[in-house]
């Protein structure tokens, strides 16, 4: 086991991503952890594993930034441990799928890829996020449309009533439907 693979063990449980997501009413964040029987839930009681770490194991980034709350505390320029980028990004098409208007008869939609990501300022573990989307553009492709999606990711602070003035990141995503 190499160098980086012992201090992520020790780190995972340490801390949690918290609600990444703003309230979506009828919706429920997947469950980030599984237990195979009691006597391993009751091991676990105290730790706190979330979206964070499962994201550095899924895409072995386990940058101290994200993963290693006390340094991230003491040495990092964000005051604690952040959330990843791409984390922020990945839950684009959860956030989206609230806000954009349904359209009927389409038998399928894909990504089709961004023109545009900006991460702009931090997500601190424990924040919640949410989107404002801007249709931007639609235009005809064979078999449906393409349509482009401008998402501003905000965030409001653990223990803050307000979301933060600045977004997070901003992002041009492209998507096709299929008629």
């Amino acid at each position: 086991m190499n160098t980086q693979a012992v201090r992520r063990v020790q780190v995972i449980g340490n801390h949690m991503a918290g609600a990444v997501r703003d309230e979506v009413k009828g919706r429920s964040a997947p469950q980030n952890r599984s237990f195979a029987n009691v006597d391993e839930m009751k091991k676990a009681v105290g730790t706190e594993v979330g979206r964070v770490n499962t994201f550095a194991d899924a895409t072995c980034d386990w940058q101290w930034i994200h993963t290693e709350p006390e340094r991230a505390k003491k040495e990092s320029p964000f005051g604690g441990p952040v959330a990843h980028g791409f984390l922020t990004l990945s839950l684009a098409p959860f956030l989206n799928a609230e806000a954009i208007p349904r359209l009927e008869g389409v038998k399928m939609g894909v990504n089709y890829g961004l023109n545009k990501v900006r991460f702009i300022a931090p997500v601190h573990v424990g924040a919640s996020v949410r989107t404002r989307v801007t249709l931007k553009e639609v235009t005809d492709v064979p078999g449906g449309i393409q349509v482009i999606i401008e998402g501003t990711f905000e965030v409001k602070e653990k223990g803050k009533s307000e979301p933060s003035k600045k977004p997070v990141a901003i992002v041009e995503q492209i998507a096709r439907y299929y008629v």
